[in-house]
C-alpha cells in the first residue's frame, strides 16, 4: 500500500528534492546535518503521511525553510540559487521521495538500512536509471539490515560505524566485527563488554544478547 495518494508523488519528489538542494547547497549545512533537522523536526512523519500542505502545499525551498527554522528560529536564509542542471542533492530527494512513498516506511528506517550519505553516493551510478534499480538496491539494503545480528541493528540504528562503537565502548574493533558476523557468541561475552555495548548504544542488555 502505497503512504498516500498516487497523485501526490510527483510533487512531493520535486518538493523534497529541492528541499535537500537548498538545505545543502544553498544554507550549506552538511547532508548529515540538515538531515537531521529534517528527522527531529517532524517534518519528515508529516511528509510520510502525505501531509497535503508539506507536499504539495509549498515548494521545496520553502519546506526547507520551515525545517530548518523549526530547529534554529534565528536562521538567516540566503536567496535560493537555481541551475538547470539538477544537483546529486535535488536527485537524493527526488528518489527517497519515491522510495518512501512506494513501501510506506518511515525516513528514518530507510535511512537506518542505508544511510544517507549512502544515498548520495549513489546518484553517479542511479540517476539515468529507471526508479525501479534505485527501489532494488534499497530494498536489499532493507532485506540485509533484517537479517543482521541484534548488535548491528542496534548499531546503525544509533548512527555508530563500527569503528565509532570501537571507540565509544573501547572494545577491539575486531572483537565487534566477529560479535557482528557470528563469529564470536555475543551471549558468552564479557558481562564487563555487554554493559560498555547497551552504554554505547542506549539500549539494555536484553536488547543486545536477544
Amino acid at each position: 500500500m502505497y503512504a498516500y495518494d498516487e497523485n501526490l508523488i510527483h510533487k512531493a519528489m520535486d518538493s523534497l528534492g529541492w528541499m535537500f538542494a537548498y538545505g545543502v547547497n544553498d544554507y550549506k549545512l552538511s547532508l548529515e546535518q540538515f538531515y537531521t533537522y529534517f528527522l527531529n523536526s517532524g517534518y519528515a512523519d508529516r511528509f510520510g503521511k502525505g501531509e497535503s500542505r508539506i507536499v504539495s502545499g509549498m515548494s521545496g525551498t520553502e519546506l526547507a525553510m520551515e525545517v530548518i527554522y523549526s530547529m534554529d528560529p534565528f536562521s538567516k536564509f540566503p536567496v535560493p540559487s537555481f541551475c538547470m542542471n539538477r544537483s546529486a542533492e535535488y536527485w537524493l530527494g527526488w528518489s527517497l521521495a519515491y522510495y518512501q512513498w512506494y513501501r510506506n516506511i518511515r525516513f528514518k528506517n530507510i535511512t537506518t538500512a542505508t544511510s544517507i550519505r549512502s544515498i548520495l553516493l549513489m546518484y553517479k551510478k542511479y540517476h539515468e536509471m529507471d526508479i525501479s534499480h534505485f527501489v532494488e538496491k534499497l530494498d536489499a539494503d532493507q532485506k540485509a539490515y533484517r537479517s543482521a545480528s541484534a548488535l548491528k541493528r542496534l548499531r546503525l540504528y544509533a548512527g555508530l560505524s563500527q569503528k565509532d562503537l570501537s571507540i565509544q565502548s573501547d572494545i577491539p574493533l575486531r572483537t565487534i566485527q566477529q560479535y557482528e558476523q557470528g563469529q564470536k557468541d555475543i551471549r558468552k561475552a564479557n558481562v564487563d563488554y555487554i554493559l560498555r555495548l547497551s552504554k554505547s548504544l542506549y539500549c539494555t542488555v536484553e536488547d543486545i544478547i536477544q
